[in-house]
């Protein structure tokens, strides 16, 4: 166990839901873990009791990616978890393809309405889609302005285009919104929508006060910080402040307060998590800093923050991070932006 781990409690140890299987958590809350084909290689998916419309069954938060893999993992589920009891409805904290691949498998199979908020709603539609500006295809001259050079690392991010509607086939037609202060009942207990920004367009965590549980998405991670990126389709946004600001959210919290994070194990000490993930980027933040006495590109800060080989699903990720941290100091006034005659920007200290 690391140094950030060790600071936080586990309640549950070492203990895993077997690829299929349900652990239970809380009442009426049980755990799914789903595998995903990347290093990052499982999500938490949070099984629900439910009662809608005098029908007895489950909500669901987040699907897994539409892979053989995860589809079996929840056939088996269906067979020996579920009692033979229906998902009533399917709730996504948003469009990422591990958390809403399934959506439209898991509402068809079930007649389940399908739950999100407005913002990853449409970026999930659009994706899917590969509309041009969301497709992959157009992160290639997105990165190219940021210095990106390598010309294998250039091919594989230009035959990007089929990553994201792979991974998500298809978004149900229609969607319940939810939206940030919403209390959603769920099994007879109200869940307190959390809208988070900067990691997607409109994140949707939820809290139960009764139970005293944080259904925390990808904002708030036990062992890895939350990807951060400027995209080609926002390329002059600055979600890492919208991100910081987001995190104030969960302050009020209760300093006991059972965390069910997307990756990682559910865990106690969200306050110490929080305060971890600001000095991560305070500590991210003065490293571009300093290495911004001389003009830099968002590719020459890649190796400053990512010390490891990177491949090109993990190289875009990457690149957006850094620049995000270029952006946030831009915002703030601390650097200054040039495009020079090679057509790259480059940041550097005023």
């Amino acid at each position: 166990m690391n140094a950030l781990e060790s600071a936080l409690a586990y309640p549950l140890g070492e203990t895993l839901p077997a690829t299929g299987g349900l652990l239970a958590l809380a009442d009426g809350v049980q755990w799914l873990r789903m595998p995903l084909p990347f290093a990052l290689d499982h999500i938490n998916l949070w099984l629900l009791a439910d009662r809608r419309d005098g029908r007895t069954g489950y909500t669901v938060i987040d699907c897994g990616a539409a892979t053989d893999a995860t589809r079996a993992a929840w056939e088996q589920v269906f067979a020996q978890g579920m009692d033979g009891a229906p998902l009533l409805r399917v709730l996504a904290t948003h469009c990422h393809p591990d958390h809403v691949g399934l959506s439209d498998w898991l509402c068809a199979r079930f007649g389940a309405p399908l739950w999100m908020s407005t913002g990853e709603y449409a970026f999930a539609r659009m994706m899917s889609a590969a509309l041009p500006g969301v497709d992959g295809t157009a992160a290639l001259p997105h990165f190219e302005r940021h210095g990106l050079a390598d010309p294998a690392l250039r091919a594989q991010l230009g035959e990007r285009r089929s990553y994201y509607p792979t991974l998500v086939p298809a978004v149900p037609a229609a969607y319940t919104r939810i939206q940030d202060g919403q209390r959603i009942a769920i099994g007879g207990r109200d869940w307190r929508v959390i809208a988070g920004f900067g990691h997607s367009p409109e994140h949707a965590a939820l809290y139960c006060e009764a139970l005293n549980v944080l259904v925390s998405g990808d904002m708030v991670l036990p062992r890895i910080s939350t990807n951060v990126s400027v995209f080609a389709v926002e390329p002059e946004g600055n979600p890492l402040q919208l991100y910081l600001d987001s995190l104030a959210r969960f302050d009020a919290l209760p300093a006991d307060t059972l965390v069910l994070p997307s990756h990682g194990r559910p865990f106690t000490g969200l306050h110490t998590r929080i305060a971890q993930l600001r000095a991560h980027h305070d500590a991210r933040l003065a490293e571009v800093v300093e290495a911004c006495r001389q003009p830099a590109s968002a590719a020459d800060i890649v190796p400053l923050m990512f010390r490891r080989p990177l491949d090109a699903h993990q190289l875009t990720f990457a690149l957006g991070e850094a620049l995000a941290h270029l952006h946030k100091l831009w915002y703030d006034g601390i650097l200054r932006r040039s495009q020079d005659s090679d057509g790259i920007l480059r940041f550097h200290l005023i």
